[in-house]
């Protein structure tokens, strides 16, 4: 595989919402509102504070997205990078697709002084997931997850 890795631009806006929507079946077994989901994608595109996406290619295809917010840290002055969205085609799995995107997500970061980390939310129970982020220098932190969500009054947008 001769993966080359750059930033999406809205001409990938499909393969995104195709991708986005996999993954949230495969990972939670959920079936995203197609129209929710295409303005979601649109909306990082249309105001760069939400974030950005980056793409992997192999031969001009593209096998595998990760998207990147931010969260501003007043402990630390300084931005985290958060990973999510994260989808490798199945065909492309286990071939250092995720390992290319994290590692040109990590230089961008690493090239701007404001950057001060990168974390991401990983299911409990997804070792094989754990394993490869250990092996690429990320610690497991003392920090749980909670929400509230859908917020009172509103409907979830997902199925």
């Amino acid at each position: 595989m001769s993966l080359s890795i750059r930033r999406a631009t809205p001409d990938d806006e499909a393969v995104l919402v195709a991708f986005n929507a996999a993954l949230a079946w495969e990972t939670e077994h959920k079936r995203l509102r197609p129209d929710v989901l295409l303005a979601g994608v649109r909306a990082v595109f249309t105001d760069s504070a939400r974030g950005f996406y980056t793409m992997a290619e192999d031969a001009g295809e593209i096998v595998g997205q990760m998207m990147v917010t931010y969260e501003w840290s007043d402990w630390r002055n300084g931005w985290f990078w958060w990973v999510q969205s994260v989808y490798v085609r199945e065909d492309a799995r286990r071939k250092g697709v995720f390992r290319s995107l994290y590692k040109e997500v990590q230089q961008q970061a690493i090239s701007d002084p404001t950057v001060i980390g990168i974390r991401l939310y990983v299911e409990s129970d997804n070792i094989r997931a754990q394993t490869t982020y250990r092996s690429l220098g990320m610690t497991e932190t003392t920090y749980g997850l909670m929400e509230e969500y859908p917020l009172p009054g509103r409907s979830s947008e997902i199925g």
